[in-house]
C-alpha cells in the first residue's frame, strides 16, 4: 500500500500510555513533599511533555533552583512508585502492529528520561515494535525540534515524510519547529482546542479513529 509518511513519531504520555493522571499527581505530591505551593491538576497536567526540570521550573515557579534536584527526586520516588498502575490505551498495541505491517518506521519522542521510558516499554509485547527513540535527558526538551531531527537523521526521513503524533502543544510546537506535519490526540494532557493555532491534519478523539486516520492517510 502507497504511503504519505515513512516515519511515525510517537510522544509517549497522554499518546500512547495512559499516564498523564499519574503524572500530574506525582507532580502534586513532589511539591508538597518539599514544602512548595501545590499546583493545581490543571497547571501539573500542562507542563506534562517537557523534560522534568523544564516541566518542574513551570509547575513550581519560584522554587529555589539549588533545591530542584530534591523536587526531581521526590517526582521520581512517586512516580516509580506507581508507574505499574498505568498501561497503554485500549487499541494502542493493535494500532502499532497494523502501521509495522505497512512498514512504516516508528519512533517515540517524549519528555520522560531514558530511564522512565526503558521501564514503560519493558514490556514483550512492544519488543521490536519501535525503531528508534528520543528521550529529554538525551537531548533538547520540547518544544525545541531536536528530538524529531535525530530520529529522521538516525532513520533516514525528511520532514515531508514524517509525521508527528502527540497529546500537547508541546508536540506539535516541536513538529512546527522541526518542519513537520502533525496529528494531535485530545485524550491526553491538553485541551484540543488548544491545538488550532498549530494546524494539526487531524485531531483523533480516540485511538481507534487515530487508526482509521492513519490507515487512511498515513
Amino acid at each position: 500500500m502507497s504511503r504519505r509518511f515513512d516515519l511515525i513519531a510517537f510522544d509517549w504520555d497522554g499518546t500512547l500510555f495512559d499516564s498523564t493522571g499519574l503524572i500530574a499527581r506525582c507532580i502534586q505530591d513532589a511539591c508538597r513533599d518539599v514544602g512548595h505551593a501545590v499546583p493545581s491538576l490543571e497547571q501539573a497536567s500542562y507542563v506534562i511533555g517537557l523534560g522534568l526540570r523544564d516541566a518542574l521550573m513551570h509547575a513550581a515557579p519560584g522554587f529555589p533552583a539549588e533545591r530542584y534536584g530534591d523536587l526531581a527526586q521526590a517526582y521520581r520516588k512517586h512516580y516509580f512508585a506507581s508507574q505499574h498502575e498505568v498501561v497503554l490505551f485500549d487499541g494502542t498495541l493493535d494500532m502499532l502492529h497494523a502501521l509495522k505491517r505497512r512498514s512504516h518506521l516508528l519512533a517515540v519522542a517524549t519528555g520522560k528520561s531514558r530511564r522512565g521510558l526503558d521501564e514503560a516499554m519493558g514490556t514483550t509485547a512492544l519488543l521490536g515494535v519501535f525503531d528508534a527513540s528520543r528521550t529529554a535527558d538525551e537531548t533538547q526538551s520540547k518544544p525545541h525540534p531536536q528530538m524529531l531531527l535525530e530520529l529522521m537523521a538516525e532513520l533516514g526521513t525528511s520532514p515531508e515524510r514524517t509525521l508527528m503524533i502527540g497529546d500537547t502543544t508541546h508536540d506539535l510546537q516541536m513538529a512546527a519547529n522541526a518542519g513537520v506535519p502533525a496529528l494531535g490526540v485530545s485524550f491526553g494532557a491538553h485541551d484540543h482546542a488548544s491545538f488550532a493555532a498549530f494546524e494539526p491534519l487531524f485531531v483523533a478523539h480516540s485511538v481507534p479513529q487515530l487508526q482509521d486516520w492513519l490507515a487512511t492517510h498515513g
